[in-house]
């Protein structure tokens, strides 16, 4: 069996591990053989691919970032779709396509799945917004990484008595927002799944002055004000079209000076909330579904994912992770929210 695999979508910490373990899992089968397709589904239409060894994957589980590239390609609509993609395959005897990506990249390998394409699905995002799964590798390593960030504003914060606002990723769905603020102490947690009024977070920070504590507030890129219809925006179109969120964290913050008096500080994680080494959960996980969507591919389980339930693997349609988004519900905020002010 000729496998190829590609990563789609953003990059996310964890994408190396998945690939070399599918690839050191696969080499203990005679029958099993991969290949790499560069720049995600743009490298299967410009047919540009790189076998894949056991030297080829070697130590780059710890490794950020992906060795294959990514890109936010439509296989359906883009570069002559499924046509050109099935000459690629049938050319180049690929038997299996395992689609390492998010809720995009997975929509793309389902619509392929459903005209016949042996697709199989990895679960990938730092938004941990896939349904089906309860966790996506990259997001530990996103909230790690916030979660430092927002220690290092609190010191600063505390030394100036500033209230910090910091603004994380997470666009539609609050899990990076929700876990790095509850892990940092966070006096306000935003995420989009909730719409707060200035004057509620004007609260909750005036409560934490009141007791001589600098206040953290921690806003999702994807927050809106309850007089707002739509996220903040003001970056353009992405390239699918959808805004580029971010920047509400700097809109809140004289907001939050001049509703309460207090000096306000705004700081933007951005980026590098992607960048850098997995943590050591998202190499174990990653390396979990790597060798599980091997065994999928074996099975011939096409048009399915891999997915995490508590601690065990298993599997899901793709059907059932691109239907909606997994968002924050409303429990998980307001125990959260006990801890406010």
């Amino acid at each position: 069996m000729r496998i190829g695999i590609l990563t789609g979508g953003g990059d996310a910490p964890g994408l190396n591990a998945v690939i070399r373990a599918a690839v050191l899992k696969g080499e203990k089968d005679a029958d099993t053989e991969f290949v790499g397709f560069i720049d995600g589904w743009e490298g299967v239409f410009n047919e540009n691919f790189t076998p894949l060894f056991r030297n080829d994957v070697r130590g780059i589980g710890r490794l950020g970032g992906t060795i294959l590239g990514t890109s936010r390609t439509n296989p359906i609509k883009d570069f002559g779709g499924p046509d050109r993609i099935a000459t690629v395959f049938e050319r180049n005897r690929i038997d299996a396509i395992m689609v390492i990506g998010g809720e995009g990249t997975l929509a793309g390998g389902h619509e392929l799945a459903k005209l016949g394409f042996p697709v199989i699905g990895v679960p990938k995002t730092i938004d941990n917004d896939i349904s089906g799964t309860d966790y996506t590798f990259g997001f530990d390593t996103a909230v790690q990484i916030a979660t430092d960030a927002m220690d290092r504003l609190r010191t600063t914060g505390e030394s100036h008595r500033r209230c910090m606002v910091a603004e994380v990723m997470g666009r539609h769905a609050g899990w990076i927002a929700l876990h790095s603020g509850i892990a940092a102490g966070a006096h306000a947690i935003l995420i989009p799944e909730r719409k707060t009024s200035i004057e509620q977070i004007g609260e909750w920070v005036l409560s934490a002055t009141n007791r001589g504590r600098s206040a953290l507030v921690v806003v999702s890129e994807g927050f809106g004000l309850d007089t707002m219809n739509d996220p903040f925006s003001i970056k353009g179109l992405d390239s699918v079209g959808r805004p580029r969120l971010g920047g509400i964290g700097e809109m809140l913050a004289p907001l939050i000076e001049a509703h309460t008096g207090i000096e306000t500080r705004g700081t933007t994680l951005g980026h590098i909330q992607r960048g850098g080494t997995p943590t050591a959960n998202d190499r174990v996980l990653a390396t979990r579904y790597g060798m599980a969507a091997l065994d999928l591919a074996k099975q011939g389980k096409w048009d399915h994912m891999v997915a995490l339930r508590g601690t065990e693997m298993c599997v899901v349609p793709l059907e059932e992770a691109v239907g909606q988004l997994k968002s924050v519900p409303d429990h998980r905020y307001d125990e959260a929210a006990v801890l406010f002010g």
